[in-house]
């Protein structure tokens, strides 16, 4: 079995692609979240992972949130809200000497599995303590089902702030957009689409990536509850190239 990391937006389908991995023996961290109406089989995602790159983030991204807010946040479990930041492509992260040792006991627990959207940004932070044989696992889906997806997050969780459809967007594009000019031409990546996981085309491929058996049974169609939108330009532009990498036909 490959170590790996999944990364992709928030609401793109990284649960859904983890959650294929929870069976074949990864460590995924140390404290998961549980289920909840956002995500009812799982995020497979470690908050020790999330307040890592949280910390990492607070260098380019100080945070704005109010003191009441940051309770009502930790009470609901999570750390922060920096998945929903927006970060141009040649922002530099770099990691302190705590985070590098937190990461470095992490990624000591091999085979691990470990997923987060904000790795779309703080890779480069990771990259130099992850063994040698670590796979990348990139997710996406339609722009616009992922926006307003994200907007139900957001009005669920974090109400109190300012998010519109144009800040998710911009969110969604400079994620995929860090992938695909800082990260993606360093290491083994698989491009999947969310609709490749429901139909089951992408299996075989992630499966041979990883040298191990996935749940394929695990994806569940009645859990795309998101319709689609109308897409800027810009983000149509970073889709397309993402199928063409997927080999999928949008």
């Amino acid at each position: 079995m490959k170590n790996c990391l999944i990364l992709g937006c928030g609401r793109s389908g990284t649960s859904m692609l983890t959650g294929t991995l929870a069976r074949a023996g990864y460590y995924m961290g140390d404290w998961l979240y549980r289920p909840n109406a956002a995500n009812p089989k799982g995020f497979f995602e470690s908050y020790t992972v999330n307040s890592i790159n949280e910390r990492l983030l607070t260098r380019v991204s100080p945070a704005s949130r109010s003191r009441s807010l940051l309770k009502r946040l930790w009470r609901t479990s999570f750390p922060s809200e920096r998945w929903l930041i927006r970060l141009p492509v040649h922002t530099p992260i770099e990691g302190d000497a705590r985070s590098l040792r937190r990461i470095s006991r992490l990624v000591s627990k091999a085979p691990f599995a470990y997923k987060d959207p904000r790795f779309c940004y703080t890779l480069d932070a990771w990259r130099d303590r992850l063994p040698d044989d670590t796979v990348f696992l990139c997710i996406f889906r339609e722009p616009g089902r992922t926006v307003q997806s994200m907007l139900k997050e957001h009005q669920r969780v974090y109400s109190d702030l300012p998010f519109s459809t144009d800040d998710a967007f911009g969110v969604w594009n400079d994620m995929y957009r860090h992938i695909l000019e800082r990260h993606r031409h360093q290491g083994d990546w698989l491009f999947i689409h969310f609709d490749q996981m429901l139909d089951g085309s992408k299996a075989e491929a992630i499966e041979s990536l990883l040298n191990t058996r996935i749940d394929r049974d695990f994806p569940d169609r009645r859990l795309q509850r998101s319709a689609p939108g109308a897409t800027p330009d810009y983000a149509l532009e970073t889709y397309r190239e993402l199928c063409r990498l997927a080999g999928y036909e949008a």
